[in-house]
């Protein structure tokens, strides 16, 4: 969910700590400019982050589209904001449809380079009631939380961020990532605000809070395999990081403990972009994109959630159990105001840069 940012992302990429079996080399790379040929009416290019993370999209989402429509799936490499502005300003196409986080989303739809969606084709009754967009489909959820070192808190770590923030209590190493807007409302958690009432941020008591545990982060990580390589090796005792990443070191064998509590919750969003040349296959892509059971397919693969609930139907009980959006988890999680973030992110990110050199 790109995993919601910086490596997509958005990749970035959140998304190759994947653990998917096979590989994605049947998925033909095309980094060259589309041409609309008869012969490639059959032929959808997709813009994926590369490694494990397409591998996994191979077997959940574009083997079974495939088989259900005959359109063939080809991959195009990185996933990229700057690509996606090139490509509708020039009219010159390398890919069909997209995946971005929720931020870099809003900012391409407010910049008008995404397509609406044909909603004779995408099912209107498919899309959750509480999503917004018009323009794009929301595909899988991904969780920033705390984590600790077990080896280092035998006896329990941190279960809020308030109790991250105490420095006495919870003794140790800690990181935290290179953004502005998460980071901001980690601060105002730790802080007492309720999650429900993080929106509108205090901008002024947030930096304040974060002036306090500014000396004791070891490392600001920005990069997904990063965080992971840090909780993992233990160079670190406390992070906030992306729940799969986190998942794969647990998985791996590593002792650290993942808190669900005070999760930040944020969801990717499946996109054709504006003007495109395959528009009704990319729309058909959409649709499929939707359905529970592909969603349900790539949360069995990786530790995400699906958007779709009906989705859980399809995902074994330990599936389920390491999902941000298995009902005991979405309790106690919030979801960020993008849409009051976007407006103001220029700002927030020279501020927080100056922040951090200082």
């Amino acid at each position: 969910m790109k995993d919601h940012t910086e490596e997509k992302p958005r990749g970035i990429s959140r998304r190759t700590i994947l653990k998917a079996g096979g590989s994605a080399s049947a998925f033909i790379a095309a980094p060259f400019v589309l041409r609309s040929t008869a012969a490639q009416e059959n032929v959808l290019f997709i813009n994926t982050q590369g490694g494990a993370w397409t591998a996994a999209l191979k077997t959940a989402y574009f083997e079974p589209f495939t088989a259900k429509t005959g359109i063939q799936v080809r991959t195009v490499e990185p996933v990229s904001l700057a690509k996606l502005k090139a490509q509708v300003r020039s009219g010159t196409y390398e890919w069909d449809v997209s995946e971005f986080n929720s931020l870099e989303y809003y900012e391409a739809a407010e910049d008008d380079l995404i397509e609406p969606l044909d909603f004779s084709i995408v099912k209107k009754q498919n899309i959750p009631a509480n999503w917004q967009p018009d323009k794009g489909v929301p595909s899988l959820v991904v969780g920033t939380n705390i984590a600790y070192r077990k080896d280092r808190f035998p006896h329990g770590g941190p279960q809020s961020w308030a109790d991250f923030w105490d420095v006495k209590k919870f003794p140790g190493k800690r990181s935290l990532q290179n953004r502005a807007a998460v980071s901001l409302e980690q601060a105002l958690l730790a802080d007492g605000v309720p999650m429900d009432r993080l929106y509108p941020l205090d901008i002024d008591r947030a930096f304040k809070k974060l002036d306090e545990i500014k000396p004791h982060i070891t490392v600001w990580w920005s990069q997904g395999a990063q965080s992971a390589t840090l909780i993992g090796d233990g160079e670190i005792d406390l992070i906030s990081i992306w729940n799969g990443r986190c998942q794969a070191v647990i998985d791996a064998g590593a002792p650290v403990e993942l808190v669900w509590n005070q999760s930040h919750s944020d969801c990717g969003v499946w996109f054709a972009p504006k003007g495109g040349m395959r528009r009704k296959q990319a729309m058909q892509f959409l649709d499929f994109a939707l359905e529970a059971e592909p969603q349900g397919r790539m949360c069995d693969i990786i530790p995400y959630g699906p958007s779709n609930p009906e989705a859980l139907k399809f995902m074994s009980p330990a599936s389920i159990a390491k999902s941000p959006t298995s009902p005991e988890h979405a309790k106690i999680a919030y979801w960020p105001d993008t849409h009051w973030i976007v407006s103001r992110n220029a700002k927030l990110n020279e501020r927080w840069a100056q922040w951090i050199a200082t």
